[in-house]
């Protein structure tokens, strides 16, 4: 490789048409500086690190994970269980030396492999804490075991300096790209809904601010509620194509900046906006954080990257299969987000389809719940106190979702039957508010659902259509009063049925 050829894979110039002899897919193979790889791998380690600290300090572990008699889980992983006794802890601590191997690079693969099988175990433990960017990150500790981020500025390359590279096949830098596309656009594309075109939730959240900064004094006015409400649409859909044209690039990141500033002060959404800042650096030319560094220490011009690998006409039996694990992969992501149209009513009233489909800031959903059991020899009905089983934040999430009802209630029955109370039945009233609606039963409060088993098809036997209409303001009665309020009284019955 001469000296043009190694400046333009410096810049991260498109070489498929140098490096892979015009196969189809040579340009993935093609050498691209690892330094933006590296600033990712540090990035990525560093958040993790500090989502593990968090855990601690806060004391979210046992809270979370110990306490707690049940936990909400998927459906097909309920044998996903935390570990016994405070092994949590240990967990954490696993994880939290995993996500410092990654960050410097020590023994990079082992770590990575770790990290991914902590995190991932500590994220599907429990439905009620799922949140969009834990997904991500499970995501990300996944693919970092295949990308080599370790060969350069890393433990690993000082200790290996034959296994250093400063350069990396192009698809490891496409795959983050794509990857957090994914997210952007699939995140836009579930906002062109009804209930997001009207300005709902957003009107209602912003209108929880009042006491912000400057914007406190504007989120009554309808021009802000549209502002947010299509400016956020747009960003989604819009904000990786203006990041891939280099015209565009800086100006798209510096919306990208604000966009998750803003965010992260309006929402409790934890890391993800800061991460989001450091991780939409991918896009930027590969070589950014070299010449940035060079730039800072006043050192002119360019140090040479070694060679690249010889061009060959044909791919290795190691590239097709790349190539093939990589086509399967982001097909999977690419058609999951998707399921939710298999089922026929909305994702953000059933829940059906709302995980794993970057569905990210769609609904406000109140709900009032209560849990009645009813002796079916007697007759005899009471009101069932469910505190001592969950806590309060699952409380506010099971609400929500009629798959989390139904796991709770087989996990009641079976502490009721325990405890050696007869067989009984378990209904549920359920009273959601939708993006400002008027409350409505969710589920079926009719049906004992320990009848009813947990399904993925579509829970149409226990689920109530949304029939109540959006509203021109929100319905803002306090939750306490709904059983009092004339238009739901008719919901709620006494003890004794």
């Amino acid at each position: 490789m001469n000296e043009t050829q190694v400046e333009q894979v410096a810049k991260g110039d498109d070489a498929s048409s140098r490096f892979g002899g015009g196969q189809r897919w040579g340009f993935l193979f093609a050498p691209v500086d690892i330094a933006s790889i590296v600033f990712f791998r540090i990035l990525f380690g560093g958040i993790m690190l500090w989502h593990v600290s968090k855990y601690y300090r806060d004391d979210m572990i046992a809270f979370y994970y110990i306490k707690p008699p049940f936990h909400l889980t998927f459906y097909g992983l309920e044998w996903i269980r935390p570990w016994p006794g405070d092994l949590m802890y240990l967990h954490f601590a696993v994880m939290g030396v995993a996500a410092c191997l990654v960050l410097i690079g020590w023994f990079y693969r082992a770590a990575t492999i770790v990290l991914f099988l902590t995190f991932t175990h500590q994220f599907l433990i429990e439905k009620s804490l799922y949140q969009n960017h834990y997904y991500l990150m499970a995501l990300i500790s996944f693919l970092m075991i295949f990308i080599p981020a370790h060969r350069a500025f890393s433990v690993d390359a000082l200790f290996r300096p034959k296994a250093a590279s400063q350069t990396i096949p192009a698809w490891t830098l496409w795959l983050l790209r794509i990857q957090l596309g994914i997210v952007y656009f699939y995140g836009g594309l579930a906002k062109i809904n009804v209930d997001w075109l009207h300005g709902w939730p957003m009107r209602i959240w912003l209108r929880r601010h009042t006491d912000f900064p400057v914007l406190g004094d504007y989120v009554h006015q309808e021009w802000c509620v549209v502002f947010f409400t299509y400016g956020g649409l747009l960003f989604d859909l819009l904000v990786v194509p203006m990041l891939l044209w280099k015209r565009t690039r800086m100006f798209a990141f510096m919306i990208a900046i604000s966009f998750h500033l803003l965010n992260s002060q309006l929402f409790s959404i934890g890391v993800f906006p800061w991460f989001m800042i450091g991780a939409t650096l991918i896009y930027f030319s590969p070589s950014w954080p070299r010449t940035l560094v060079y730039k800072l220490l006043w050192i002119p011009g360019r140090r040479p990257l070694p060679a690249a690998a010889p061009d060959k006409s044909k791919l290795t039996s190691r590239q097709k299969l790349t190539v093939a694990l990589l086509g399967v992969y982001l097909t999977l992501q690419i058609v999951v987000p998707f399921r939710h149209f298999l089922y026929p009513q909305s994702e953000s009233w059933t829940e059906e389809g709302h995980f794993f489909a970057w569905h990210m800031m769609l609904r406000e959903k109140l709900v009032g719940l209560r849990f009645y059991a009813t002796n079916p020899q007697t007759g005899n009905s009471g009101s069932l106190d469910i505190r001592p089983y969950v806590t309060e934040r699952q409380i506010r999430r099971l609400g929500k979702d009629p798959d989390m009802i139904l796991d709770f209630v087989h996990f009641l029955h079976g502490e009721l039957l325990k405890q050696g109370n007869e067989e009984i039945e378990i209904r549920v009233l359920a009273l959601a508010a939708l993006n400002g609606r008027k409350p409505q039963p969710l589920v079926d409060p009719t049906i004992d659902l320990t009848q009813v088993p947990r399904t993925l098809f579509h829970q149409k036997e226990i689920i109530v259509p949304l029939t109540e209409p959006l509203r021109e303001e929100a319905w803002e009665v306090p939750l306490l009063d709904w059983e009092q309020h004339p238009d739901l009284a008719k919901y709620f019955t006494s003890e004794k049925r």
